[in-house]
């Protein structure tokens, strides 16, 4: 006869076997804290323009050379719950101003570490979550008087450089002047008057081979690939977008046709051919230079289209063929039909160009304005241009920021010392326990400055104490200086090194709210998993024999 063990009474008892429960501030607070701080310290050491890349190899073993902390964590899969809400609040972040992702780790796994000590001198989770909101309060009225500059037409060329150039800085190091201005460019092009700007209308065509130097902006499409047909260059073109294939119609029904003659089959094949020759002939005389479509072009229908002098060009994306239709106006059609003047596009130049040892399609306007604006990047390697790519990603969101809100805050650390001073002022005025958490939330404040001394190599104390001094006599834009062998301070507004404010607004809220939610999670219950497949072993294992 089985013996029967009954349950642990209590929750646990309700569940199935397998299920886990952590409970009190020991099992589930300070785990939760612990994991959260392993994690913000491995993203630390990533932060700022000195940081550190990470070699990530993801779960189909692509692998990512990178210090963007939104890649990182989008590329490894965070199972830990408590480090998961860290990964969401950075992915809310990226989603909403497009950079910050490392400073909402870095911030909010401060805001835990410092906790962690308030907890152990008895504090309760709810009265430091008290003090934290409070504090984020106080930080986001502060912010607005720490403005420092404000970009109040983004079509200036200049200034947009200026406004994008630090974000590319954390990134790209030493190239951030060259791929500010390609940014720049391309944003500026497409921006359009009333409408808000989107960030995808700025394509990136990487092609192996050449330097980074050799990048440029092409005003339209570039595709990495060839055209079908012989004709390879069209100017002052009519284009025509087919999302179907470019052939003999294939009809819907199966019918049975009884040929009894040679003649007759003759016949039937020249029907079919005549009937292909009649619609490109339609198309040409419509005035169409370019036939684009989404799927094959037949051979009978490509010798038509060489005779008629039409270039034929297939992509096989539906996004890039909805993408080139707004590039070029025209109406994706869904049938082999001859276009009307409404539904044909308009292109200056569509000609076939070879980058290094790659041929590309260009689709270029020169004279009118295009919707779409695409940055081709040349590198050595496909993971230095996918990290290039990263960085331009980030200069393009703080472009749309710009063009939502211009204004500025100074940078390399100034903003989160004069926080953190201001706060310490504020903790003081107030009578409970919370002005404890506030103390801690400037202590935290000061994780940003430091993560960026440590990663350039210079005595963080120092730097800290010379910052404190220098806010303490009203220089509130002192920032540290990067570029400095000792343990400088310098004016971050003089320097240009500046942070969007909604960059800043947005990072601090999302940190706080994720270091709220963590705090506040007293008990934590795992189902049991659910029994799927087992994974398949590893070769050389016993059980595969």
């Amino acid at each position: 006869m089985a013996l029967h063990i009954p349950k642990a009474p209590g929750v646990p008892q309700m569940l199935k076997d397998g299920a886990r429960m952590l409970t009190g501030l020991e099992e589930s607070v300070f785990n939760n804290i612990k994991a959260c701080k392993q994690f913000a310290q491995s993203v630390r050491s990533a932060y700022g323009p000195n940081g550190m890349n990470k070699l990530i190899i993801n779960h189909i073993e692509k692998q990512f050379v990178t210090s963007d902390a939104g890649t990182i964590i989008r590329e490894l899969d965070v199972e830990h719950p408590a480090a998961k809400l860290m990964v969401l609040a950075s992915q809310m972040q990226d989603s909403e101003v497009g950079d910050g992702t490392n400073f909402v780790i870095v911030l909010s796994g401060a805001l835990l570490e410092a906790a962690e000590e308030l907890l152990r001198l008895g504090v309760t989770p709810s009265e430091i979550a008290d003090g934290y909101e409070k504090a984020l309060d106080k930080s986001i009225e502060l912010l607005s008087g720490l403005i420092c500059h404000e970009i109040k037409d983004p079509k200036n060329l200049e200034a947009v450089i200026a406004g994008i150039k630090p974000s590319i800085m954390s990134k790209q190091y030493g190239n951030e002047d060259f791929i500010a201005s390609l940014v720049a460019k391309a944003c500026i092009a497409i921006l359009p008057e009333k409408t808000t700007f989107n960030v995808d209308n700025v394509r990136i065509c990487k092609i192996l081979g050449a330097g980074l130097q050799q990048s440029e902006v092409l005003s339209g499409m570039v595709f990495k690939r060839e055209v079908e047909g012989d004709i390879t260059s069209a100017t002052k073109a009519k284009v025509v977008v087919y999302s179907c294939p470019v052939d003999v119609t294939q009809t819907e029904t199966k019918g049975t046709v009884l040929i009894k003659t040679a003649d007759e089959l003759l016949d039937f094949s020249r029907g079919e051919e005549t009937l292909l020759e009649k619609q490109i002939k339609d198309i040409a005389d419509a005035g169409v230079k370019v036939v684009v479509a989404g799927a094959k072009f037949g051979d009978m229908a490509l010798h038509y289209l060489n005779k008629y002098g039409l270039m034929a060009v297939r992509l096989n994306s539906k996004f890039d063929l909805r993408r080139l239709a707004k590039t070029v106006n025209a109406t994706v059609l869904p049938r082999l039909t001859t276009p009307t003047s409404d539904e044909q596009g308009y292109c200056d130049t569509v000609r076939v160009d070879e980058l290094g040892d790659t041929r590309v399609v260009v689709f270029s306007m020169e004279a009118s304005e295009s919707r779409i604006s695409t940055v081709v990047i040349r590198g050595s390697t496909d993971n230095y241009m996918d990290d290039i790519e990263r960085a331009i990603d980030d200069g393009v969101n703080t472009f749309k920021a710009i063009a939502r809100d211009g204004r500025f805050l100074p940078g390399a650390g100034a903003t989160e010392i004069e926080l953190a001073q201001k706060l310490l002022q504020y903790a003081d005025t107030l009578p409970g326990l919370e002005q404890y958490a506030i103390r801690k939330f400037a202590v935290a404040l000061e994780s940003i400055p430091r993560a960026l001394v440590d990663n350039t190599g210079a005595n963080a104390t120092e730097v800290i104490n010379n910052l404190y001094k220098a806010h303490k006599d009203g220089k509130q834009n002192y920032g540290f200086d990067i570029d400095s062998e000792s343990n400088d301070v310098c004016d971050a507004k003089a320097k240009g090194v500046l942070d969007a404010y909604l960059l800043k607004s947005w990072g601090i809220k999302y940190a706080v709210g994720a270091a709220t939610t963590i705090l506040k999670v007293n008990q934590i219950i795992m189902a049991k998993r659910a029994g799927g497949p087992k994974p398949k072993a590893a070769p050389g294992s016993d059980d595969e024999s």
